[in-house]
């Protein structure tokens, strides 16, 4: 476990500090949570951002998706779609 310094705005600090009075979870686990939950979701739209843009250079390329594959996944989520409701 490293330790970081991180100055806050007073009412960031405060809020946090609010929170885990409120929740009896320290301050430090709070951040630490918030901190981590932020970084995984940087990793997922740097991924999702690089998924994309490969499709997009793919496009119309051998690489591109086969036309009836699409057609039967989207059937196919169409029709999963009707069967839940």
């Amino acid at each position: 476990m490293k330790n970081f310094h991180l100055p806050l705005p007073e009412q960031t600090y405060a809020s946090l500090r609010a929170e885990a009075e409120r929740t009896g979870v320290p301050a430090t686990t709070l951040a630490r949570e918030a901190v981590d939950w932020w970084l995984r979701q940087q990793s997922r739209k740097a991924r999702h951002d690089a998924i994309a843009a490969y499709a997009t250079e793919m496009a119309g390329t051998h690489l591109d998706l086969d036309a009836d594959l699409e057609s039967a996944g989207t059937e196919y989520l169409v029709n999963a779609r009707k069967a839940t409701r």
